[in-house]
């Protein structure tokens, strides 16, 4: 016979003596997280109905109310999140006004703590909607809602004011009422303040800083440094020695420049004509261990071959072979620009067998260059086949290649051909004039012509261009007073009231 367990007396004389449940079912985390979803449901559902109000309507108190009613239905208080939902949906509409009651409410009545992210946020908006002086002062107000500022909410603020001039002015004085926040700032901090020193062209100031974080303790950030060199590159105006000692005082803090560095001062260099200071650059990238790619050879290239020192192009050329680094179409044509400068036409053109075989189709721009060199040297012939073959390979031609085949058939005297070129080309574009037209008016003038002369002189009219004096005084000295008084006038009063010349497109 199974034995009866006598009940726990402590447990049968709870109720008799305390006369209250252990724990209520009301009061439990569960249900209160349910009712506290349940307002959101409703916040959410009533906001999304609610009509925009002007800012001038009397009532912006009418979102707050709407919080506070959705969770008062349910025996609950509002939560961080179903303030952050209502301010990110007034942002969003951008009905500021409707703000200023519920940050009031939020600082002054309830107690909770409010969580960073939801300033951030409106820091954020107000700095897009370029509400400055808004984003400072809830910056300044953050710790009233019982929530510690942090360099996460600075750095936002730093970054909000420094995208504009006017936000810029504004940062010294941030700076020092942050330190009375005990806020300290972090690499972060300094790569936003360095970044928009740069940015409105205070590059000493921004060396300045770096030397400071430095000196006083900060990791000097390789970014950073990357920044300020390509923004010293930028500069207009900026000798080339300031680059080269900037580079010389990070080294010494322990900044080694990478390719994307070297490439921007090799470049910079080379435009401001330093072409020796430039290949003392590629050569510390060597080594340094750094391999050079297409974009470091292009620029050497552009530089010794502006320098005039087309054995050391054809050096680096070499070199770059050997080292595996495939020429692009940019080093190409530096290349064979080179070539050109020298005359050493065959050489461009058999450059361009040797482009294909390695995969890389020639250009308009290097079509162009052999086609300008043979205009000058007067490779009639030659500039005939080579088109020829550029519409082979289908490379379309463009205005400076018709221009460079017209000033070639003009300076070999071919008139009755570059007449025909040039009606093609008053056809194909309509918004360019070179002083080729003018050249080929006079010719045609002097063999007594004309009237081929008028012709086109007729249809540059018609499209707007409007001829050179040189033009003009042929055709007045190779026709009778009479008829050209009546042919001009028809041409002139054909012409805009305000007529433009054209600038003459040349490469």
């Amino acid at each position: 016979m199974a034995m009866l367990r006598a009940p726990s007396i402590s447990k049968t004389n709870f109720l008799r003596k305390r006369r209250k449940w252990p724990l209520s079912p009301y009061k439990a985390t569960w249900h209160e997280k349910f009712h506290q979803h349940q307002a959101m449901q409703t916040l959410k559902s009533t906001i999304t109905n609610q009509p925009s109000s002007p800012p001038e309507s009397p009532n912006n108190s009418q979102y707050l109310s709407i919080l506070i009613d959705s969770f008062r239905i349910y025996n609950s208080d509002p939560t961080p999140n179903s303030y952050h939902f209502v301010i990110s949906t007034l942002t969003r509409s951008r009905q500021f006004h409707h703000l200023v009651p519920l940050l009031h409410h939020l600082e002054k009545v309830e107690k909770f703590e409010t969580p960073e992210f939801i300033f951030i946020n409106l820091i954020k908006v107000y700095g897009n909607a370029h509400m400055f002086e808004d984003a400072v002062d809830i910056f300044f107000r953050i710790p009233n809602f019982r929530c510690v500022p942090s360099v996460y909410s600075l750095n936002v603020l730093l970054n909000v004011l420094c995208k504009r001039r006017e936000g810029i002015v504004m940062v010294p004085q941030i700076l020092l009422k942050s330190q009375a926040m005990k806020i300290r700032l972090e690499e972060s901090s300094f790569r936003i303040l360095v970044a928009a020193l740069c940015r409105i062209k205070k590059h000493n100031y921004a060396i300045r800083m770096l030397n400071y974080m430095s000196n006083d303790g900060y990791a000097v950030d390789k970014k950073m440094c990357s920044f300020i060199l390509s923004s010293l590159c930028e500069q207009k105006g900026l000798s080339g020695d300031k680059v080269l000692r900037f580079m010389d005082e990070m080294r010494k803090l322990g900044f080694y420049p990478g390719r994307v560095d070297c490439n921007n001062v090799i470049r910079f260099l080379v435009k401001e004509g330093m072409v020796m200071d430039a290949l003392g650059v590629f050569d510390q990238m060597k080594t340094d261990g750094i391999k050079p790619d297409t974009v470091t050879y292009t620029f050497i290239l552009n530089g010794v071959i502006t320098d005039g020192d087309y054995e050391k192009a054809d050096d680096m050329f070499d070199e770059m072979l050997v080292l595996g680094v495939v020429p692009d179409i940019h080093a190409y044509n530096v290349y064979i620009n080179g070539l050109c400068k020298q005359n050493n036409i065959e050489e461009g053109v058999r450059m361009l067998a040797s482009m294909r075989e390695l995969g890389c189709k020639p250009d308009s721009v290097t079509y162009n260059m052999l086609l300008e060199r043979m205009s000058k040297t007067g490779d009639l012939s030659g500039m005939r086949e080579l088109a020829r073959e550029m519409e082979l390979m289908g490379v379309p031609s463009n205005w400076e290649t018709d221009r460079i085949m017209l000033d070639g058939l003009v300076g070999k005297g071919e008139i009755d051909e570059s007449c025909i070129l040039l009606e093609e080309m008053l056809d194909k574009y309509f918004d360019h004039w070179c002083s080729t037209f003018d050249e080929i008016i006079c010719e045609l003038c002097h063999r007594g012509l004309v009237c081929k002369a008028l012709q086109l002189v007729s249809k540059m009219v018609s499209k707007t261009i409007a001829p050179g004096a040189r033009a003009w005084d042929a055709l007045l000295g190779s026709v009778e007073l009479s008829f050209a008084e009546t042919i001009l006038t028809e041409l002139v009063n054909s012409l805009p009231m305000h007529p433009v010349r054209l600038l003459e497109h040349k490469s």
